[in-house]
């Protein structure tokens, strides 16, 4: 991937993430120095960038160093912090120890901010941090600080923020200069160690630092503190206004969606062009105008996006960024036809996937997509939940060829030899190397991006360029055998390549993360349950009974109550690995996670889970809001050394919180009668907060676009269920309730020989609790469609349920 991406600065404006050559700093326009210090170009700050979101890069690493040396790291938990723990540079972990180091020696610090499956990340170890006189250098002239950006996203998001701001862009690793009080000096993301390509090398720049820090120390910091300044004035948004302007949310949809349909690439699928990402927001909201379109009576526009919806899911499932053998997808693909992939994977990529092609699903009712969801769900249940039911964060792209190898290669877990092929799969191999494009020579040819330097000659990435049916009937084999040899064949592979050294696997639990994880579980509970009778399934898929989803949905949920939720102080904790992380809960773990406890609840669980979720959004409230400017800022604003509170908007690879706390609010609204008004008037000024956002740049928040116009709705569509919850014929009208896609439906489901659920429900929302007496029978499950404050007649079928939906 070096060779690949000869500069690995990896920055996103708005929407979609571009990559940039080494330029030189213009000096005039920011800093005092005469010599490049950036591997970017400095530019006036463009608050339009601030609230973009980065990504990592990728190319090959190496193991680490015998452990000759130790430094304060080895005390952390984060796996980050650990990897680095033994190498010749003295870091601190982000805190007061530092800071007072600094401030004692008068010098500045150098923060380097990462994660674990980051391949720039541990290239810049392996060449800088490693490297015994780039750590002098470190050590003798800088107080040097190591920071897990998914362990502190509100320190990444301080760094990050200035760095795209004042350079344009931004990535992973992010390395900043700051000042002893922590206000930022200068910053790049990835540097060589030695001067190449024009570009200075990191020994170069810590040298011109320290020189500056010499001579013009009080330029430097008096720069520093101008720049927070300015970034905090552009990111203390307010609103104008106690609601958006009528009309604004159709038309931000409606932009969004033109936007995204001038961005769509016919051919391959997907939004944008290389480097492909999965960004299952921009899916929702296609959705979402689809189904406005068809409300509308535009059959037509309704089907033109859902087609260009269908041939992006099919052309990601199809190829090299999901992963044939072992289920679930990579984090994106470096060309444009989602053949070679970066090979991490990450939690939150596999739970919004799992969401959208059961939305799919839903619309089609093609098992091509509730196939997909299901591969990604087996493929987490298989890897990557813990013995008490958490859901790990990643797995790393690198891992080296044959245990013992002196280095990792990115992707050598996931990619085949053609003789590898032949020697496993025997009489079969013709067949599967035929229909995954298996070449002797190797297969990354599909595209000049692939691999322009030859990483992976004579390895083959699996992907599938003709549909199975086509290659089945090519084959002479009715599809169901054919189906069956694939799954055989893959079984067999995934046998061997679990000999394999395996990459690292990230055994942080965090809160939002998990909460899109739980989300996806909860959903698929029900949606598959519209399959139709008698599906086959083949591995990596392994045919689990949807009830036991919810399962591993509630047993994570319960994960984080017991070990991440204060039940006193009513508070979550961040992250969990050998015990809680210190950092507290975010805003996206409050609104991540109350947003699957309302579809764990909606999809059939119990009221408790309803009720934190309600506790959740009061704490919420209570340290987020902005009270006089409206919205949710991203910290709870308690920690003075986080110097910048955002209150972000940005929809990239995760939605943004204040997105899905719009949605949550709206929905929360249709089920919790006295917090009704005040959850709907904190959305509306909520949304006024970013109204020029809406206006100007709807396709950087499409999450934000369809929480807009759901608020904007003139009616939610209640589908109140009533009937013993034990039954099959309640589970059956639940999974009716939930078979067609509608994002304007709140469920409902009560069982009134339970006191404590008609207690919740008196509590909370009496008209329900009344409907749930007036409509129940010992013997039958009664279902009514609620809309405009008129409920349909009961129902006891089904399928006339769905109909009434329909």
């Amino acid at each position: 991937m070096l060779k690949r991406l000869l500069y690995p600065s990896r920055f996103v404006f708005h929407y979609k993430p571009t990559y940039n050559s080494a330029q030189k700093l213009n000096n005039s326009q920011s800093f005092p120095f005469s010599w490049p210090l950036s591997v970017v170009s400095c530019r006036p700050i463009n608050f339009s960038r601030v609230p973009a979101m980065a990504d990592g890069g990728s190319p090959q690493t190496a193991s680490p160093n015998p452990q000759k040396h130790t430094n304060r790291l080895a005390e952390e938990h984060s796996p980050y912090l650990l990897q680095h723990a033994h190498n010749p540079v003295d870091w601190y972990p982000w805190g007061e120890e530092a800071f007072a180091e600094a401030r004692k020696r008068d010098i500045p610090i150098f923060l380097s901010i990462g994660y674990s499956t980051c391949h720039w990340c541990h290239v810049m170890e392996v060449e800088s941090f490693e490297d015994e006189e780039v750590a002098k250098l470190l050590n003798d002239w800088f107080v040097s600080i190591k920071v897990d950006r998914e362990e502190r996203p509100d320190v990444d998001k301080v760094y990050m923020t200035y760095v795209q701001a004042l350079y344009g862009g931004g990535g992973w690793p992010l390395s900043v200069f700051l000042s002893p009080d922590l206000k930022p000096l200068m910053g790049g993301t990835y540097f060589p160690p030695d001067d190449k390509y024009g570009r200075p090398g990191f020994k170069s720049i810590l040298r011109k630092v320290k020189e500056a820090w010499d001579t013009k120390k009080e330029i430097l910091v008096k720069s520093g503190v101008f720049a927070m300044e300015q970034l905090s004035e552009a990111l203390a948004a307010v609103a104008k206004s106690e609601k958006l302007p009528d009309g604004l949310p159709e038309r931000a949809v409606q932009k969004c969606a033109e936007q995204l349909a001038d961005s769509y690439d016919s051919k391959f699928g997907g939004f944008g062009s290389a480097p492909k990402f999965p960004r299952p927001v921009e899916i929702q909201l296609m959705l979402y105008h689809k189904k406005k379109l068809k409300d509308n009576q535009m059959q037509g526009e309704a089907k033109h996006d859902l087609s260009m919806v269908a041939l992006t899911l099919q052309s990601m499932a199809r190829g090299g960024i999901h992963d044939h053998v072992g289920g679930g997808f990579h984090r994106y693909s470096v060309d444009e036809c989602w053949h070679v992939p970066h090979f991490e994977k990450m939690l939150y990529d596999q739970g919004q996937l799992v969401n959208a092609y059961l939305d799919v699903f839903s619309l089609t009712k093609d098992v091509f997509y509730s196939s997909t969801s299901r591969d990604i769900l087996d493929y987490l249940r298989r890897e990557m939940i813990g013995p008490s039911g958490e859901i790990f964060s990643a797995e790393d792209a690198d891992s080296a060829e044959f245990e013992g190898a002196s280095r990792k290669k990115e992707g050598a877990f996931y990619v085949w030899t053609s003789q590898e092929i032949d020697d496993i799969l025997g009489e079969h191999a013709p067949l599967f190397k035929e229909h995954y494009y298996i070449k002797s020579s190797g297969n990354c040819d599909l595209s000049r991006m692939s691999d322009p330097h030859d990483e992976f000659k004579g390895k083959n990435v699996l992907i599938e360029r003709n549909s199975t049916s086509e290659m089945a009937s090519k084959s002479g084999k009715p599809l169901e055998e054919y189906l069956k040899i694939l799954g055989t064949c893959r079984n067999k592979l995934y046998d061997v390549r679990s000999k394999r050294p395996k990459p690292s696997l990230d055994n942080k639990v965090i809160v939002s993360w998990n909460g899109l994880a739980i989300s996806a579980f909860a959903r698929a509970s029900k949606i598959l349950k519209d399959e139709p009778e008698g599906t086959q399934y083949h591995f990596p898929i392994v045919g689990t009974n949807p009830r036991v989803y919810m399962e591993v949905a509630e047993k994570a949920a319960a994960f984080i109550r017991r070990n991440l939720y204060d039940e006193q102080t009513r508070r979550l904790q961040h992250s969990f690995r050998n015990g809680p992380s210190k950092a507290p809960g975010f805003l996206d773990d409050y609104a991540f996670l109350i947003s699957a406890l309302i579809d764990i609840y909606e999809f059939g669980g119990s009221t408790n889970w309803l009720a934190w979720a309600i506790e959740l959004q009061q704490t919420q409230d209570k340290l987020f809001l902005d009270e006089e400017g409206g919205g949710y800022f991203n910290t709870p604003g308690e920690d003075p050394s986080v110097l910048l509170r955002v209150k972000e908007d940005h929809d990239g690879a995760e939605p943004s919180g204040n997105s899905v706390a719009v949605i949550n609010l709206v929905r929360l609204a249709s089920l919790v009668a006295p917090a009704s008004d005040r959850y709907r008037r904190n959305a509306q000024v909520l949304l006024a907060v970013f109204e020029k956002r809406l206006r100007e740049t709807a396709m950087a928040m499409p999450l934000m676009c369809c929480g807009a116009d759901l608020l904007g709705a003139p009616s939610r569509k209640q589908v109140v269920i009533v009937g013993d919850k034990a039954s099959e014929e309640f589970d059956k009208m639940l999974a009716a309730a939930h078979s067609s896609y509608n994002p304007n439906k709140t469920v409902i489901h009560i069982d009134t020989r339970d006191a404590e659920e008609i207690g919740f429900w008196e509590e909370n929302n009496e008209k329900i609790a009344g409907m749930g007496k007036s409509n129940s029978a010992a013997d039958k499950v009664v279902a009514l469609v609620c809309q405009n404050f008129t409920c349909s007649p009961p129902v006891h079928d089904p399928s006339l349920l769905i109909s009434l939906l329909d």
